[in-house]
């Protein structure tokens, strides 16, 4: 892309918003519907916010935009690069003198009043603080991490679970949440793909905007159990070059806008009120820099009224990317991008009165990046009830009750996918079988929560050992090795598996990665597993004993050798508390399978970036031949996943019937209905998830092989046969066109309804205008 484009311009001048009457300081009316309620409590408080932003001092306006780690509230551990540097003494200081405007990672209702009460009681302004704090997948309980909820293809079961994570928040004293990360991953080498929902737009967008509206409840913002919802990080950030951690991304404006936009705008339309901007460069403009991102997207063309907050010192970083001359250059940079709050780095707090004082930044600026953090404190109800979150008998009620606990059962065990299961050998039976449970996940409970966790309560970790030994009708059936460490080797290990594996019937192999091998800062070149578990299953494998695989991860893997040859492989992910007993669930058959591959699982590593809708090319390669020379394929591999998108067995025995379709065209205002039987005729109930994708034989861009337009559950008992139907209308059919707005042209349409990305039973229509 070259430098005229709309992503590397800058946004418009102060004067160019003058003249379209989006002057500095004025605010544009909500776009979303999803935030009246909020914004009505914000404009009751317009005179109040006027007046003190009238009243406070160039630094106290700066303090507002001031965000620092909480010291004073217990962390159990430390997971920012500086946390611990801060001195209690200090900080309450820079309260008294409006210094502050939020913090974050501090959890804790008695200990939050009394921080709160120095900031409403002992500053000059007494201005609320905001707390805010990493609940990415849960509080004190603990949720599937979410790409493995994202497997669950549950919208309302991602809006349950964000709902009981934002009431433990919410009672431990938080207002704030940095989640949902809605970042599309297609590149299985970034680390932080376990905290999104994969690799597909379509799903991303309703779990997007589950999570919002979970983390948020349904009674706006200022009722005691919201968390506000901050969805991030804005834009683009999971694209970065070669899968690595914070490098820097390039690619044109219609991915941007027909990829990595949608989910950031269904989060908005939810109701977040505010957003977090990224780490990498976007096409050359740093995101924590970029006019055209913050204020021209997300501002101008989608009328966002809440406030933007910096990663953690990635508004300083822009001195790093060579964007910047020093701190004071990146403050007034960030600053009039549309960087409101400044995470850490504290150069807001440094910078902006002497960059107002020189002229080098408009008051009216810092008034409104002010305003809208009033806005927000005002929609949280921060004004009327500075305390609210602050009652310890309240947190007691509700962090890691009884009904988040069994809740955190239900969706690990609906997020478990089954990719193989060769001659049924899943579910196991809980009696009359001698099973060897193997590998380093065997025991282990300081990887069931997954990354991303600050809170977890450690008495509450259900290992695997555990969860089988309270569905195995005689617990004495199980016997438990390791076998081998997560990236080492045992001494004497394998022979110790081997032994186990050989008086066993069944071995169960619990391999995979472990909690710091997925995450941020996490990326990896090769993404398979460990050589140690890699040679504990080939001599596992070689008893000749069958061989269940539990994969615990929190990316697509790379699968080989007796990995890849057992009989039955079933991903895990990081379930939370509940782990062993979610998949204990599902492996001894109380509940099927349910889940589906939100992302894909590569033949080899070297495919990535990966994802199930890349387009078709020029030459595309048959993948039902073996080799096939110069087409759209890599000389050891088809271009195909090992097990795509969307795939997911069950218990049952599952086939779809052919396609069926109300008419042979599509009406430019009108609507296609498209259906399919699908039946089970297997011997265990089964709940099915039917796509519906799509493919745009000719159009003015080239468009992906397929799409994912909708889905359904169907649950069928043995030999039940159900018809699953879909309503289909133009406006699904849409992409981003060279004009950069949603478009559509008559003509042609292929469709499936499928289990998954790669199958299905194919039908056409045509869309006529």
């Amino acid at each position: 892309m070259n430098s005229e484009s709309p992503v590397c311009r800058r946004a418009p001048s102060r004067r160019q918003l003058l003249g379209m009457g989006l002057a500095l300081g004025v605010t544009t009316p909500l776009l979303f519907s999803a935030s009246k309620v909020s914004a009505s409590v914000a404009k009751d408080h317009s005179a109040l916010i006027e007046d003190l932003i009238s009243r406070m001092t160039i630094e106290e306006k700066a303090g507002q935009l001031n965000l620092i780690n909480d010291p004073f509230r217990f962390q159990p551990q430390q997971v920012n690069p500086t946390d611990g540097d801060g001195d209690p003494t200090r900080i309450a200081q820079m309260i008294r003198e409006g210094k502050i405007g939020s913090l974050f990672n501090g959890v804790g209702a008695e200990s939050g009043r009394e921080i709160q009460r120095i900031a409403v009681e002992e500053s000059r302004l007494k201005i609320p603080l905001l707390f805010a704090a990493d609940i990415i997948h849960g509080l004190m309980t603990v949720f599937p991490v979410p790409l493995a909820e994202a497997a669950a293809f549950d919208a309302d079961l991602a809006q349950r679970t964000a709902r009981a994570a934002g009431l433990e928040g919410a009672a431990s004293g938080i207002h704030q949440t940095y989640a949902p990360m809605v970042d599309v991953a297609r590149d299985q080498r970034w680390g932080r793909v376990v905290e999104g929902a994969g690799e597909d737009v379509h799903l991303n967008n309703i779990l997007a905007e589950a999570r919002v509206r979970g983390f948020q409840g349904a009674h706006g913002l200022a009722h005691p159990d919201a968390l506000l919802a901050t969805p991030k990080h804005f834009a683009a950030y999971s694209a970065a070059l070669g899968g690595m951690e914070y490098n820097t991304t390039d690619m044109s404006e219609q991915t941007l806008r027909g990829v990595y936009f949608p989910p950031f705008e269904a989060a908005l339309k939810a109701g977040a009120l505010s957003v977090m901007s990224a780490f990498n460069d976007l096409n050359g403009v740093p995101a924590s820099g970029n006019e055209w991102l913050l204020t021209g997207v997300l501002r101008d063309e989608w009328g966002f009224e809440g406030f933007v907050v910096s990663d953690y010192t990635s508004e300083r970083e822009l001195v790093a990317h060579g964007f910047a001359e020093d701190d004071r250059d990146a403050a007034r940079i960030a600053l009039m991008a549309g960087v409101d709050v400044s995470m850490m780095s504290g150069i807001y707090l440094a910078h902006i009165p002497d960059l107002v004082a020189k002229g080098e930044v408009p008051m009216a600026r810092v008034d409104q990046a002010v305003r809208r953090v009033l806005r927000t404190k005002a929609a949280l109800g921060l004004f009327d009830d500075p305390y609210r979150g602050c009652d310890p008998v309240r947190e007691a009620q509700v962090v890691g009750s009884a009904e988040h606990y069994a809740l955190s059962r239900e969706a690990g065990r609906k997020s478990i996918v089954l990719l193989k299961n060769d001659g049924g050998l899943l579910p196991l039976p809980k009696s009359g079988k001698k099973i060897a449970l193997i590998g380093p996940f065997a025991d282990d409970v300081d990887n069931v929560f997954g990354p991303w966790t600050i809170w977890g309560d450690p008495k509450h970790r259900v290992s695997l050992e555990a969860g089988f030994r309270a569905a195995m009708a005689n617990p004495q059936d199980l016997s438990v090795t390791r076998g081998s460490g997560v990236e080492s080797a045992l001494d004497g290990g394998i022979d110790a598996a081997v032994k186990a594996a050989q008086a066993a019937d069944v071995v169960v192999l619990a391999l995979g990665e472990d909690t710091r091998m997925s995450g941020e800062a996490q990326a990896r070149t090769q993404i398979d597993l460990p050589e140690p578990q890699r040679a504990l299953a080939e001599a596992v494998a070689a008893t000749g004993k069958p061989v269940v695989i539990l994969l615990r991860n929190g990316r697509a893997l790379e699968l080989s050798g007796a990995v890849k040859d057992a009989g039955a492989i079933v991903v895990t992910w990081f379930l939370g508390s509940e782990m062993g007993n979610g998949v204990a669930d599902v492996v001894f058959g109380d509940h099927s399978p349910t889940g589906r591959l939100p992302i894909s699982f590569p033949h080899r590593s070297g495919q990535q970036p990966y994802s199930y809708d890349h387009k078709v090319t020029g030459r595309p390669a048959d993948v039902n031949k073996a080799v096939e020379e110069y087409t759209a394929r890599y000389r050891e591999t088809t271009n195909t996943a090992l097990y795509p998108f969307g795939h997911g067995l069950t218990y049952g025995e599952i086939a779809y019937g052919p396609v069926a379709l109300s008419g042979e065209s599509l009406a430019w205002d009108g609507v296609i209905e498209v259906s399919v039987e699908v039946t089970n005729s297997g011997a265990h109930a089964a709940d099915e998830t039917v796509q519906l994708y799509i493919h745009d034989r000719v159009a003015s861009l080239t468009q992906p092989g397929r799409l994912l337009k909708d889905f359904r559950k169907v649950a069928l008992k043995p030999g039940e046969t159900k018809r699953v139907a879909f309503t289909l209308r133009r406006e699904q059919l849409e992409f981003i066109g060279r004009d950069m707005r949603p478009t559509v042209e008559p003509g042609l349409f292929d469709l499936w309804l499928a289990p998954s990305a790669q199958t299905g039973s194919h039908g056409t229509f045509r869309l006529v205008k």
